[in-house]
């Protein structure tokens, strides 16, 4: 799947402790703050709902600096495959200069969100005034505007032939200047807009706010994205709401999958058991992909959908015969979803011999995500194309 244009997802998590398991220390915790936890970095396939990797650490190293050295291998490891992702995309936790350097040593796009600091407030307060903002979907608006350049490196001396309207920062401790989409959408009420005093120091800088800055007769929130990429505003503020994804992603494994309900006494095993959890999350993913091809199933809904049902086993004739009734309301859905997965596979395991087990992983991934490829098989050939009619 990596070999298809695709964005990596990075977001930590904090998993609570409550016994004395190793590497369990005090850290930015917002359910319960003071109880010891591991902290998971994640990192996925964006859209697809796919885990790449995951790291756990200690609970007071859920900073994106102590994530950064996996995540760097894992990119040089890609390197020069031609599977490397199309741009990086993190919340705050990664607006930071140690990681756009990385990115920018590495060549590859990102796209990040900024914390409340002095200067970006400053910057915002020298935009209130323009009249340039321009829709950025979903009640916002957006703005980049400043110098022209191109971007996403414009430093280097090859333009692109279509310049672009860029607005640039550069904080105290960066090394160089890097461009800023400023996003805003109006509040709704008095209410709403005095509530952002109310919200913890981490809140505050995920989200930036001058409630005291009006124009018009609004009030507005304020949000600011750096980015290296070169794509207009709504482009750019559409990619950074889809990173909310995520945190269904988060949801579902540990609520569902058990990423936040096993103990373990060391973190090495603490490491293992949640790599093999996003491992069977994934088979299970590919699995229900198979049958429901145009929406992701949470194991929630889909873990009934398709495993609970009364067995009756039967003996006749040396034949041995079982029958599986399901209870659920959308057994007959689930019945021909079931059969026709069964039928597909029963397809490739009779031309297993033909193909490699990269060859098959390839027309099975091809099938489960068609609605993602429009239809496309992963590295197509005539005999691929024909298993799947």
């Amino acid at each position: 799947m990596l070999d298809e244009p695709w964005v990596l997802d990075i977001d930590s998590t904090v998993k609570l402790l409550y016994g004395h398991q190793e590497d369990a220390k005090a850290g930015y915790n917002p359910t319960k703050p003071g109880r010891p936890s591991h902290a998971f970095h994640s990192y996925f396939i964006a859209g697809l709902r796919m885990v790449v990797d995951v790291e756990v650490q200690a609970g007071n190293q859920t900073a994106s600096s102590f994530a950064q050295p996996e995540m760097w291998s894992l990119l040089d490891d890609l390197k020069g495959s031609g599977r490397e992702p199309s741009f990086l995309r993190g919340d705050c936790a990664w607006g930071t200069d140690r990681a756009m350097q990385g990115a920018e040593q590495r060549n590859v796009a990102y796209l990040f969100k900024l914390k409340q600091t002095a200067n970006v407030k400053k910057l915002i307060g020298r935009m209130l005034g323009r009249d340039s903002w321009v829709d950025a979907g979903q009640n916002r608006e957006g703005l980049t505007e400043g110098r022209e350049g191109s971007w996403p490196y414009p430093d280097k001396t090859d333009r692109a032939s279509t310049p672009m309207v860029n607005t640039e920062l550069q904080l105290s401790g960066w090394k160089r200047k890097r461009r800023v989409v400023l996003l805003r959408r109006p509040l709704r009420d008095i209410a709403e807009a005095e509530k952002p005093a109310g919200k913890s120091k981490a809140a505050r800088q995920m989200t930036l706010d001058l409630p005291e800055a009006e124009h018009g007769g609004v009030r507005y929130e304020y949000a600011v994205l750096i980015t290296s990429l070169g794509d207009e505003v709504r482009a750019i503020a559409q990619h950074y709401r889809d990173r909310g994804d995520a945190e269904n992603n988060f949801d579902e494994l540990k609520n569902q999958w058990g990423w936040a309900g096993f103990t373990t006494q060391d973190s090495k095993r603490c490491q293992i058991m949640a790599r093999i959890t996003a491992l069977i999350y994934n088979w299970w993913t590919i699995f229900m992909r198979l049958g429901l091809p145009e929406q992701h199933a949470e194991a929630i809904t889909s873990r009934p959908l398709a495993m609970y049902g009364i067995a009756r086993r039967t003996k006749h004739a040396n034949q041995i015969t079982v029958d599986v009734t399901s209870m659920h309301a959308k057994a007959s859905l689930i019945g021909t979803v079931l059969s026709n997965v069964s039928s597909f596979l029963k397809r490739i395991s009779s031309s297993a011999e033909q193909w490699t087990q990269a060859g098959r992983w390839r027309i099975i991934l091809s099938a489960a995500f068609r609605y993602f490829l429009h239809g496309k098989i992963l590295r197509s050939t005539p005999r691929f194309a024909n298993a799947t009619g």
